[in-house]
């Protein structure tokens, strides 16, 4: 079952609790059941018809790819969203952009979902090919939409030279998040002050490549 994917999904108040809704279920039942869950069973979990489901989404893959979305955002809301904003009216830029990442390295840290999905789409990914691709359609700048955005600003600012941000999100969440996500994925644990050498050294080699030359 699906819906005609240039139908626009429903919208306003009401609507976007019930998008909430289905998200919040999806990802609970993603996973504990793998991506087999039926769309029934998310309907159900969510307290809406499985009509409403496709309204919203138009696929299992789409509702998936939501689910991730909702997930990667978490440890960029709140204080760590706050802080890259703060960067562009930061007068040492080095030391507010080493503070906000150690909010955003806590945060992804304490967030064990993020990795779960991670290994759901590892796991699964030979019988459901489509789960990769839900996970990339987003892209870098879709994950991470904070660290875009404080980019670009910073860019515009002139007081970082970014000729392709893309590439710039992927480097610094290379530098700073992609230890805990590969090491953890392993079941190795990355403690406490390594990960704050590797925030610090991350920032100074991000900043020796981005920062503008006199």
């Amino acid at each position: 079952m699906s819906v005609d994917s240039a139908r626009k999904p429903p919208s306003g108040p009401r609507a976007e609790l019930k998008r909430q809704a289905i998200v919040r279920a999806a990802r609970e039942l993603f996973l504990r059941e793998g991506f087999g869950v039926g769309m029934d069973a998310i309907a159900a979990a969510a307290g809406v018809s499985k009509v409403t489901v496709y309204n919203h989404f138009g696929s299992k893959e789409a509702l998936f790819s939501a689910v991730i979305s909702s997930a990667l955002d978490e440890p960029l809301g709140g204080a760590s969203a706050d802080a890259l904003a703060a960067l562009a009216d930061a007068p040492d830029l080095r030391t507010a952009l080493v503070e906000a990442a150690r909010g955003w390295v806590r945060a992804v840290r304490a967030n064990e979902d993020v990795a779960a999905l991670r290994r759901l789409v590892a796991a699964e990914q030979h019988r459901f090919p489509e789960l990769g691709r839900a996970w990339e359609s987003h892209g870098p700048e879709g994950h991470h939409p904070a660290v875009a955005g404080a980019l670009r600003t910073l860019a515009d600012q002139g007081r970082l030279v970014v000729p392709d941000l893309e590439t710039a999100v992927i480097q610094l969440y290379a530098l700073l998040v992609f230890p805990h996500l590969v090491f953890g994925a392993y079941g190795t644990h990355v403690d406490d002050d390594l990960t704050d050498r590797l925030v610090v050294s991350g920032v100074d080699m991000f900043l020796g490549h981005y920062a503008p030359r006199a």
